[in-house]
């Protein structure tokens, strides 16, 4: 998502300083040593393997990848980490590079492009007041930004720490709803402080401020306890990629030092006669003046003072309600203990024979899966808008991204998680009336395609997500989709509905009274709800829905609605034709359409890597795709790519064009839209291409690198994409389909959470690298498997999946028989 910040984060992170790289190498060193100090998980290989020690997160804190490194539990709401300054890294609020630090916050999003959301109320930590004046504090975040100390960021599951210029360090571990902060102040302090010849007394002064990442405040209050230092209150914010907006609150509470005064502040000003203050958006001061509140403290006899900071969406006193009951006693190694053995229990069902695999290999493994678990995020009972007893997930940021590979692996190695997703976007339909596409911090955000939580539904009613799912009320929900426009559908839904069940497509110029959004995306959009369509009607075939299954059945095939079979596409500067324009030689491509049926015209190149990669948003002049280009499109039919491969010209024809975009540079590995066609050989009767490109992008465009990802993450996307890709079966998203490459590794286990079961997928003639990953032959518990795919049925059952290796492609997977299921063969 958002090429613009990926292309400006690849561009920056080619000339990284040293310092940048230094500080990366003593991380590494620092989150081994933590790694090692921690409790031990078992290994088929190794008895004292510790997945912490793989676990990486500041892989992705630059160039764009957005990642947020801090302390989170698995889809928790709380998210502590430090906030960095500068303004096109901090989306994740931390940054592996040299911006300086103006605060620790409670909540984030990770790996997100565009505009930063969350990071409300940061504290910030301050030894003492230069000449012991209150007003000679640093209140702003641009006075109190502080530089951090080279290496000392510190990172792993459940725990983050890094220390400042002036010494203060601060680390954070956190429970569901609420932050711990253990922060040490320097023993011997400095006689001056940011550049004031004064004193500077031993004397910590914490204070919360009013604001968060993109400075979005509207209307906020703040109330400090004159007696206890409880600062406490409200505050209205933006989300970040959608409408409306949502109130915030917290509660803070100190311990080990004794209160010594407490105060307010506005702007650069503070007091301590006043306990609280109230802010209103005045129009004029954009982004808003800094206001917040401040308690001062006597020396802690230990250096340490500690800060619990609950959150919550309902009120100030369920903020205190939730801090207290999550952790009463302060005690930061049970809570950060408590958080590791949460990622553990997630990291569990998972086991790999790490046999001759390098450490970079088992990094960017379990990192990527590590991220994947990021988002969506828990907040049930936090949701203010309506009354339920269904669980309530958010930060669907965004389905459009996430369909496609974070909820597949969710779906696989934590169903319980993924049904309380699905139960939460069924809820929301149940309380909204539409399912969203995108959605934060309880608002509606921005669809990006199609009504893709129609996918993520098929896939989880077909691979067995039922425990108190109401399927019935889940069928409505995608129907609704399919049939009733509303009126906004920039946020939710489809538009142009009377046009497709009309004409089979999206028009160019689409007329469309019936709702408003953005008139753009006609081809994608078409691709999207024709894929739509396809999934809503493998849940209406299971539920017993004949007539409705073979009515979206058939809308699934608009796709070929828009294929032009003589549209040609030159290429410029394409690979090994650098300066020059030249014919690629493929004709037939996906073009924008006309409400009259005649064709109009876009470059099949554009807003790929090779033309205008950054022209096709979502804005009133975006394009006739989004994020990519028709090129890439053009190969969007998952639900009949046996139809696709003829219509490209067979087999031999299919493979050369999906070979073009991948070697030519027209595709950017950057987007999840590139995930599938990775592994699209299959269709053609060709699993070594999927396995060889799959090695084409792994390691060369993921690796454990500070930038070791290609664009945003997008809340896990594309650490989704490794782990599943690593894995060596990848799903076709909406459908029972895992298409089968050799895993990374000798062998992986999952053992299935539902089950029981354990099914393992094991290599013979492994040797790591890019050379034995082709198939030879393969067996499903000793008996012959030709299929080059395989269902979800051998997750849940169990079993052993033998695949013997070899250096050369082979004819295993390559005969008609073999190829994976289309709509047109029979699903």
């Amino acid at each position: 998502m958002f090429f613009l910040d990926s292309l400006r984060g690849i561009l920056s992170g080619i000339k990284l300083s040293s310092f940048v790289m230094f500080e990366h190498r003593l991380k590494s060193l620092t989150n081994l040593a933590l790694a090692l100090s921690g409790a031990l998980a078992a290994s088929p290989t190794n008895g004292s393997f510790d997945v912490f020690k793989y676990v990486d997160p500041f892989i992705g804190t630059i160039a764009g990848g957005h990642v947020f490194p801090g302390a989170t539990l698995p889809f928790g709401m709380a998210k502590a980490s430090a906030d960095v300054n500068n303004p096109d890294e901090k989306q994740g609020g931390f940054a592996s590079d040299n911006s300086d630090i103006t605060g620790f916050s409670h909540m984030h999003d990770s790996g997100t492009g565009g505009s930063p959301s969350l990071g409300n109320f940061p504290i910030f930590p301050q030894t003492g007041c230069p000449g012991d004046e209150i007003n000679n504090c640093f209140w702003t975040k641009t006075d109190r930004a502080s530089r951090r100390l080279n290496g000392t960021a510190q990172a792993h599951p459940g725990y983050f720490a890094v220390s400042l210029n002036t010494s203060i360090h601060t680390e954070a571990t956190v429970s569901n709803h609420t932050a711990l902060y253990r922060i040490t102040f320097p023993s011997n302090v400095s006689t001056a402080a940011h550049g004031k010849n004064t004193s500077l007394p031993y004397s910590p002064l914490i204070l919360v401020d009013l604001t968060d990442l993109p400075d979005s405040r509207s209307n906020a209050s703040i109330e400090v306890d004159g007696g206890t230092g409880r600062i406490s209150g409200s505050g209205t914010f933006n989300p970040s990629f959608g409408i409306g907006s949502y109130e915030l609150h917290f509660c803070a509470d100190f311990h080990g030092a004794p209160v010594r005064d407490t105060g307010v502040f506005q702007n650069n000003r503070a007091f301590n006669v006043v306990k609280n203050i109230s802010t209103r958006s005045d129009g004029v001061n954009n982004p808003p003046l800094s206001a917040g509140a401040w308690t001062l403290f006597t020396a802690p006899v230990n250096n340490q003072i500690l800060v619990r900071v609950g959150v919550s969406f309902i009120s100030v006193a369920k903020a205190c309600q939730n801090a207290e009951s999550e952790i009463p006693d302060f005690d930061f190694k049970k809570v950060q203990e408590s958080a590791e053995d949460a990622w553990r229990k997630k990291f569990a069902v998972v086991e790999v024979d790490n046999t001759g695999v390098s450490e970079e290999t088992q990094t960017i493994f379990w990192s990527g899966m590590y991220r994947a678990m990021i988002s969506p995020q828990d907040y049930t009972g936090e949701n203010p808008l309506w009354e339920s007893s269904e669980p309530y997930y958010d930060s669907y940021y965004c389905i459009w991204d996430s369909y496609r590979s974070i909820h597949p692996l969710i779906t696989l190695l934590d169903p319980q998680s993924q049904t309380l997703m699905v139960r939460s976007l069924i809820d929301i339909y149940r309380h909204e009336g539409k399912l969203p596409d995108c959605r934060m911090s309880l608002c509606k955000g921005f669809t990006q395609g199609g009504s893709n939580a129609d996918v993520v539904l098929a896939e989880s009613y077909l691979k067995n997500i039922s425990d108190g799912v109401d399927w019935e009320t889940g069928y409505k929900a995608v129907v609704s989709d399919a049939e009733d426009e509303p009126l906004n559908w920039a946020v939710e839904g489809r538009g142009g509905l009377t046009s497709w069940k009309t004409l089979g497509y999206i028009p160019t110029d689409d007329f469309d009274p019936y709702g408003s959004g953005p008139f753009t995306r006609s081809i994608s959009r078409t691709v999207e709800y024709a894929y739509n369509d396809f999934c809503i009607a493998l849940i209406a075939k299971g539920l017993g829905h004949t007539g409705d299954a073979e009515k979206y059945l058939e809308r699934s095939k608009n796709w070929k609605n828009m294929w032009n079979p003589t549209q040609t596409s030159l290429v410029t500067n394409s690979t090994g034709n650098i300066g020059k324009t030249v014919d690629t030689g493929y004709v037939g491509f996906l073009q924008p359409r006309y409400l009259n049926g005649t064709f109009g015209y876009q470059d099949p190149t554009l807003c790929s890597p090779l033309y205008n990669f950054t022209s096709c948003y979502l804005n009133p002049n975006g394009h006739e795709t989004y994020e990519g280009s028709s090129w890439m499109y053009t190969f969007y039919v998952p639900q009949d790519m046996a139809t696709l491969v003829v219509t490209l010209g067979g087999p031999e024809a299919f493979t050369n064009r999906l070979s073009y975009l991948h070697t030519s540079g027209l595709l950017y590995i950057g987007d999840e839209q590139a995930f599938l066609p990775v592994f699209q050989f299959h269709y053609a009767g060709r699993p070594a291409l999927s396995a060889k490109f799959s090695h084409f992008y792994i390691p060369s465009q993921f690796n454990t690198s500070l930038n070791g990802i290609a664009g945003n993450d997008d809340s896990g996307a594309m650490g989704s994409f490794t782990t599943l890709a690593m894995m060596g079966l990848w799903p076709v998203p909406g459908q029972d389909v895992y298409l089968i490459t050799p895993p990374y590794f000798p062998s992986v286990s999952i053992t299935n959470p539902q089950t029981g079961k354990t099914a393992t997928v094991k290599n013979v003639g492994f040797v790591e690298g890019n050379e034995t990953i082709y198939i030879q032959s393969a067996t499903l518990d000793g008996k012959a498997w030709t299929k080059n795919w395989i269902t979800h049925k051998f997750w849940l059952d169990g079993g052993v999946l033998e695949l013997v290796l070899g250096r050369n492609e082979s004819l295993w997977g390559t005969k008609d028989e073999d190829l994976p299921p289309s709509a047109s063969t029979g699903f």
